[in-house]
């Protein structure tokens, strides 16, 4: 397991959150419209990702 990648949890404008890598994330991505984390693993970002479902922040990818 990689402990230097890190993740986050994006918001799209479509509404809809979805998982990434910080090699996959841009930072001027203008589609990109709340962005949560760094979390140290992805399970974390899993987790965490079902408690913004839950509260209705984002909807599922």
């Amino acid at each position: 397991m990689e402990s230097s990648q890190s993740w986050y949890i994006i918001k799209r404008s479509t509404q809809k959150c979805e998982i990434a890598s910080s090699e996959l994330t841009p930072e001027d991505d203008r589609e990109i419209i709340e962005k949560w984390g760094p979390f140290n693993s992805r399970e974390e970002a899993i987790s965490r990702r079902i408690g913004l479902i839950r509260t209705g922040k984002c909807q599922p990818a």
